[in-house]
Formats: C-alpha cells, sequence, structure tokens
C-alpha cells in the first residue's frame, strides 16, 4: 500500500449539527447517519487523531481544517484542548497551522481573542450584501443572519484575527457578480476570497447517487462562468496582488506551468479526506455516504485509510472518467474536469459525465487566457504580475479613443466583427 507524503482531512467534530438552517446546504442532511449520536468528539478520539494526522504527514507543515456543521458550538475549550494537544505530539521544527470554517454568528470577543492569539485562518461563510445572503443562509426559524454574520465579522477585525471569505454562488446572487464582489471587497475588507458555484442535488439525503436533477436553488455553468468574468475583469484591472481570488490564483497556477493547487482542478483527487465526529473517515467531504466510507481511524489508522485501494481507485476515476469531450477541451490543462460530483450531464454524443459547470469553465478560462499569460510572463522574469493592470489601463485609453473616433456603422475596434452601435456603441454599453 503506497501511503500519500501529505494528505487533508476535513474534521467534523461536531458532524452537522449546525445553528442555521441554509437552504443549498448539503451536509445538513448527514445527521441522519448517526441516529442517536451526541455529535461531540470526545477527548480521547481528538488525540488519537491529532497524533496520527502528524505522524502521516511527512511534510514541514501540518494544517487541521475544522468544519461541520457548525464547530463553535462545540465551544471554545474544545479548540483550546486541540491546540494543546498539538503541541504535544508536533515533531520537532514542525509548523502547525490551524483553518475553522465557520458561519460567524456564535462570535464573541472571546472567540476572536482565542483565533488572533493562536494563529486560526477563520473562514467566514457570507454571500454578498444583505438581501443575497439572506435569501438562503438564514436560521432554524427561517429568520435572516446577515446581521449577525457582519457582528461576528466586525469582532474579527477588531481582535486582528485572520479571515477570509467563502462565498456561495446560487440563483439568488449569481446575476449580481460585481454587488457581491464590491461589498466583499469595500466593505467586508476581504482580501482572500473563494466562489463556491452551489450545484444542489434535488434530492433530501445530501447523497451524490440519487438524481441527477438540481434544485433551482443552483447556479447554471452559464451563469458561474458569467459572474467569474464580470468580476475578473474589474479585478484584473485594479485588485490584482491586493485581492486574492482562489480560482483566479488557480488559473495562474496553471498558465505557469504548475499543478491548480485546488482538488477540483487537479487531473485526480483523493488527498482530501473528511472526519465526522466519531473517527469515521469518507473519501471526500462531498462524498459522506455509505459506498464512500474508508473506515474509522480508531480501528484502522488514518495513515492507511488515506493510501488505501478504495480511496486510490476514488482519486483516479476522475482522471479516468473524464468522457473524450473534455479530454480534447483546450482548458482541461486548468479544468480537469471539474469536481466529480458535479458531473451530471452527458456530452452531445452521448457520453456520461460531463460537469454542469463545463460551459462556465469553459467561458471563464477562455475568456482569461490572455491576461494569465501576461500575468505568467511577468512571473517568469521575476516581475510581479500587477503590472498587468497599468498594461490594461494603457490598453483601455487607447481603446476609448479608438472608439470615439469610430463612426455608429464602423466596424467596433474592439475586434468583434460587428458595428460599433450593435457592439460598444450599442445603448447601455
Amino acid at each position: 500500500m503506497s501511503r500519500p507524503a501529505a494528505f487533508h482531512v476535513m474534521v467534523k467534530p461536531h458532524g452537522s449539527l449546525c445553528n442555521l438552517d441554509c437552504r443549498y446546504c448539503y451536509y445538513l442532511s448527514k445527521e441522519r447517519l448517526y441516529p442517536g449520536s451526541d455529535f461531540r468528539m470526545d477527548e480521547s478520539l481528538l488525540e488519537a487523531f491529532i497524533r496520527q494526522y502528524i505522524a502521516a504527514q511527512r511534510v514541514p507543515e501540518v494544517t487541521f481544517a475544522w468544519q461541520g456543521g457548525e464547530p463553535t458550538l462545540l465551544g471554545r475549550e474544545f479548540f483550546e484542548r486541540a491546540v494543546a494537544l498539538q503541541q504535544k505530539h508536533a515533531r520537532p521544527g514542525m509548523r502547525i497551522l490551524n483553518a475553522l470554517q465557520t458561519n460567524a454568528t456564535t462570535l464573541d470577543d472571546a472567540w476572536c481573542r482565542f483565533f488572533a492569539e493562536h494563529g486560526f485562518l477563520v473562514g467566514v461563510s457570507l454571500d454578498g450584501p444583505g438581501a443575497l445572503h439572506d435569501a438562503y443562509r438564514v436560521d432554524k426559524g427561517g429568520h435572516p443572519t446577515f446581521e449577525r454574520v457582519m457582528r461576528g465579522v466586525e469582532r474579527l477585525r477588531a481582535h486582528g484575527a485572520d479571515f477570509n471569505i467563502l462565498a456561495c454562488v446560487h440563483a439568488a446572487n449569481a446575476d449580481h457578480p460585481l454587488d457581491v464582489y464590491r461589498f466583499l471587497r469595500d466593505e467586508v475588507g476581504a482580501q482572500f476570497v473563494q466562489f463556491i458555484p452551489i450545484v444542489e442535488r434535488d434530492n433530501d439525503t445530501g447523497s451524490q447517487g440519487d438524481t441527477a436533477a438540481v434544485t433551482a436553488r443552483s447556479v447554471s455553468g452559464e451563469q458561474y462562468g458569467r459572474f467569474l468574468i464580470a468580476i475578473f475583469d474589474e479585478w484584473v484591472r485594479r485588485d490584482v496582488g491586493h485581492v486574492f481570488v482562489q480560482i483566479f490564483d488557480v488559473a495562474l497556477a496553471a498558465w505557469s506551468g504548475q499543478r491548480p493547487g485546488l482538488c477540483v482542478f487537479e487531473e485526480t483527487c483523493g488527498y482530501a479526506l473528511a472526519m465526522e465526529h466519531n473517527g469515521d473517515v469518507y473519501s471526500c467531504d462531498h462524498f459522506v455516504e455509505q459506498a464512500h466510507l474508508l473506515g474509522n481511524m480508531q480501528i484502522v489508522p488514518l495513515a492507511e485509510l488515506a493510501g488505501s485501494e478504495q480511496q486510490r481507485r476514488f482519486g483516479a476515476a476522475k482522471r479516468d472518467t473524464l468522457p473524450r469531450l473534455c479530454r480534447e477541451c483546450p482548458v482541461r490543462f486548468v479544468c480537469n474536469g471539474g469536481c466529480p460530483k458535479d458531473r451530471l450531464l452527458t456530452t452531445p454524443d452521448g457520453e456520461p459525465g460531463l460537469n454542469v459547470l463545463c460551459a462556465g469553465f469553459k467561458a471563464f478560462f477562455t475568456h482569461v487566457d490572455r491576461p494569465m499569460r501576461l500575468m505568467a510572463a511577468e512571473l517568469r522574469r521575476g516581475r510581479p504580475p500587477a503590472n498587468i493592470m497599468l498594461a490594461l489601463a494603457r490598453e483601455d485609453v487607447e481603446f476609448a479613443r479608438k472608439l470615439a473616433a469610430a463612426g455608429r456603422n464602423d466596424p467596433c475596434p474592439c475586434g468583434s466583427g460587428r458595428k460599433v452601435k450593435h457592439c460598444h456603441g450599442a445603448p447601455g454599453r
């Protein structure tokens, strides 16, 4: 059995329990997997996990990722103990990092002091301005949560705790990309943002095999592509080097000849596992279901589960089941078919395995090709990619000059082949 030199585990120490009832959440239904459980990781399992996880990593830096549900419902004392156990079991010279994903509604001064003191990276779930966020992110009573989330963000800022934003893209906010982006950038002050597309199976189990239909809350591929393109076009002209958007970083890595660095866009996957509160380990956070249960780390060591033949097959299937349309696609080098959980469509020639978001991925990655090439060239020359902003500003000035000089029936200087009056000179442009 070949064990990976490093792997990632998303830990659910409180299972799927949460104080919110977000309409698109795929994880709340996982509570049904453990009837009668108190959904609380006990201290002996916590220590066993920390010990095994550190021992299994043959790298100098180890990141613990705490998620849920809502992990802060366990109480601060649980994480204080976790930090103490990490220090106890860390090898000399090893750097231990912690990342915790939260809805931020529970955060007070004590929590935020703790995060700042121990260097936690706090991921905050926030889908944009109030009306867009509250469309689906509600509490158990169906009440809006935006104001409570923003109070948590204010506490994080006040205590100097590091945080980033995880914004889900769904039917309610997908047509408002710049409203979302500018709010996160200008009002929240976020420097690191992830835009996660919601592709929600139309079932009540949260499982991946029940149906290929998706809910009306889901974002379409075309919507997701337009959303990313609109934000990219603003970002690349004013925010490079100041705001870091995960999928833009992924793209630049790929155009620079490096691996994308995110499982969704890797050729194969299988190095990002999920562990429930009782020690059950699953192939992936999106496949917490019986068919993808690898075992329990209290019975089989964590490293053996991560390196098991079952997990190897799971990871390789991402590449091996890719339809020919994807294998021959010019943006495969960065896309790699996207996440297997979203491969619900068939190709025009009837082959299964096409990603629901294919149209969006292709549109976005095609759109960013030239600026990514320019930024990658700057990196190769040892210069900052942010130099692209000056280059594009000069191009924009020249384009505006040509557009101003063109007649309404002249070809548009953008190169579209259309007349100015039907392109950049059209009403509303």
